[in-house]
């Protein structure tokens, strides 16, 4: 959908209307029919749950800056390979039979790829001769940075400056053949760097003294502070012009991220933004030689895709093509590499497009694999409602394909983050649980992002029991004054703060969620926070933003009044509150949410005599390992839900899954069929 008609849908989708107090809520005739034509189509079959979590067949899909060749990843197994594919002959080729990593890049001059895994960077020729093996890591902390445009082969790596103090930091330029050489050195982190046509560095973007910045150099080649960014603004440099003017993407000293101009004298300009004047700028097209943005895309309450100065009729007429679909694009060389996605699909539907006609290409390397049918899934519907204090709030509905959604249960999927939110795309778990029978509510609550800087302060810290828990059981309450869901079965699931948000709706909310769901969940958001930037993965990281935007947001579990105001209000201090059966679901190695803190908290509740299940994954981080991690996950989600609410029967587990879940079941309220 694009976003100049986003402001039509949402008029057409509005179906509630707030009070100062309490609710009034109104159907309006396109929420009916909505519910009329999901409950007209036929009812989906049971799928099986790889169908909605295994691992996309082709990844990492990236035209050439010639626009001759496309490089990607094919999952084969539990492995993957790389593959080139030539857009002119049509022939493809095995480049690397096997590879850990998750990512191509091309070089400028589209002779060389390279393949970025976690700890490493490694440079392959074309013609299939190894190049470069750049570890990452160390002692010195080395991490990519991205491919040097201004190269014909070459990245950039981020490294400490051991020897020139605690703080600071350099950036390498290190060549396909493994040369390398020092491009900047600053006292401080260094996060990104732009150089103009001629290879020379005329600007960069850093963390310094609690801030983020950017910075330029003049003529004389001396240092000038351009920006500096408040918590949550951000500017992300996509190249400099011969003119010297750069491009830009963010939101500095602005509500919404847009595309932007700056030119030498360091006056700004706007080149796109949302035209409904309501969604964060999600990506920026750009010419992979130059830099120079070519279209910007929105993906907040719906999808769209937007051409920029002389592209707008070009990007205008592949939208119009694939209309109602997320359209995601790559240019070079005269061509389109054109990637269409949508709620309903799993896997993207790739197309070249060079101003004729589209060809597809790709999709003979998806028929051996599991997929979920697109005509199976539910459709995602935008959904807006104000709230008691007048407040709109954003959010997805899902409704089953076939059912009566007045009977069916509910089920409230709150995102993690907070600083996040859902997406229009496609979300595995919340298909699998519309392909169970429930209706989904995911709630895009005030503090979530994609809305603009405004709409995530709103929350004014309130993240206990308060302001954002009422913008959630609000929506759900509101939804079965319209009829949708049973409220007699209505169940809450998350991950992360989703899984926190879920155990306060059990302790809180007793009367609205029957049972709970909850993955990684912190039982205390503010201790939580605290471990987070002393001890957990943020505490190592030079760049300390987020300590500065937790503050800005309330969150900031090191100060003394916040931490009190969250722990009195978590579900740990109030455990006694807790009896609806809640099924928790652990990382044993989990770097965000320590599983000690998880334990104690289930060891609080078993000491009360709560129906809490216990599920830990010795080989999970923060979210579930993939492959019998994540089917795991999901069936001790399916279990739990059905074994309350109802809903369609557990897909039964296969032997291997029935012995991986006998190793980590640590506490069960709930039956498994574990014969």
């Amino acid at each position: 959908m694009k976003l100049h008609s986003v402001a039509r849908w949402l008029v057409l989708w509005f179906v509630l209307f707030g009070a100062r107090q309490g609710l009034a809520v109104e159907r309006s005739t396109d929420l009916t029919t909505y519910l009329h034509t999901q409950r007209a189509l036929p009812v989906a079959p049971t799928l099986p749950r790889e169908a909605f979590y295994d691992a996309s067949v082709i990844s990492a899909v990236r035209l050439s800056p010639q626009g001759r060749h496309i490089a990607f990843l094919r999952k084969q197994g539990d492995a993957r390979s790389a593959w080139l594919q030539s857009l002119d002959g049509a022939s493809t080729r095995n480049l690397l039979p096997r590879t850990s990593a998750d990512q191509i890049l091309w070089s400028t001059d589209g002779q060389h790829l390279f393949l970025r895994a976690g700890d490493a960077v490694d440079s392959i020729g074309i013609d299939g001769k190894a190049g470069a093996h750049v570890r990452l890591g160390g002692t010195t902390r080395r991490q990519f940075m991205a491919v040097d445009r201004s190269q014909p082969a070459a990245i950039l790596i981020r490294e400490r400056s051991v020897h020139a103090g605690p703080t600071a930091w350099r950036v390498l330029r290190v060549t396909a053949r493994g040369e390398e050489s020092v491009v900047l050195n600053a006292p401080y982190w260094i996060q990104q760097v732009s150089f103009d046509t001629r290879g020379v560095l005329t600007a960069f973007t850093f963390f310094d003294k609690g801030r983020n910045g950017l910075m330029r150099f003049d003529e004389h080649r001396k240092q000038r502070v351009v920006m500096r960014m408040r918590p949550l603004e951000f500017v992300n440099i996509l190249g400099t012009a011969p003119d010297q003017s750069m491009w830009l993407e963010g939101n500095v000293n602005a509500d919404l991220r847009q595309v932007l101009r700056i030119d030498a004298q360091d006056r700004t300009t706007v080149l796109h933004q949302d035209p409904s004047h309501t969604a964060d700028l999600d990506e920026t097209v750009t010419n992979p030689l130059t830099g120079e943005p070519l279209a910007a895309s929105y993906r907040s309450a719906s999808a769209a895709t937007y051409g920029i100065g002389t592209q707008q009729k070009t990007v205008a007429d592949i939208a119009r093509h694939f209309d109602g679909f997320d359209v995601g694009l790559q240019f070079a060389g005269g061509r389109w590499l054109v990637a269409v996605r949508s709620a309903t699909l799993r896997e993207a539907r790739w197309y070249v497009f060079a101003g004729q006609t589209f060809q597809r290409i790709l999709s003979a390397e998806k028929s051996t694999e599991t997929m979920a049918p697109e005509q199976s899934l539910a459709h995602k519907m935008p959904w807006t409602f104000t709230a008691s204090d007048g407040f709109r709030v954003h959010g997805f509905l899902l409704v089953p394909p076939g059912i009566d959604p007045a009977r069916a249960p509910l089920v409230v999927q709150v995102h993690g983050g907070p600083i996040n939110h859902f997406r229009p795309g496609f979300d595995g778990v919340a298909q699998l649980l519309a392909n169970r029978g429930y209706v989904v509510y995911q709630s895009n609550f005030r503090g979530s992002t994609g809305f603009g800087r405004n709409y995530t302060f709103a929350s004014k810290g309130d993240y206990g029991n308060g302001r954002v828990q009422q913008d959630i059981v609000e929506g759900a309450r509101a939804l079965l004054k319209l009829g949708v869901g049973d409220a007699e079965r209505v169940g809450i699931v998350g991950h992360s703060f989703g899984g926190y948000s879920t155990l306060i709706g059990l302790t809180f909310q007793p009367e609205l969620f029957k049972v709970g769901f909850a993955g990684a969940p912190p039982s205390d958001l503010g201790w939580a926070m605290r471990w987070e930037l002393g001890n957990g993965y943020q505490a190592d990281l030079p760049d300390r933003s987020l300590k500065e935007t937790l503050r800005a947001l309330q969150l900031d579990g090191e100060d003394p009044t916040t931490f009190n105001r969250l722990h009195t209000q978590s579900p740990l201090f109030n455990a006694a509150r807790l009896h609806r059966p809640v099924l928790i679901f652990a990382g044993g190695v989990d770097p965000t949410v320590p599983l000690r803190s998880v334990t104690h908290y289930v060891a609080t509740l078993r000491m009360k005599q709560a129906p809490v299940t216990l599920v830990v994954d010795p080989d999970s981080q923060h979210s579930p390992a993939p492959g019998m991690s994540m089917e795991g996950y999901l069936w001790a989600m399916e279990t739990q839900l059905h074994a309350v609410l109802g809903g369609r029967a557990v897909e039964p587990a296969g032997a291997r899954l029935k012995a991986w879940m006998k190793t980590r079941l640590r506490n069960s309220a709930v039956a498994f069929d574990l014969r």
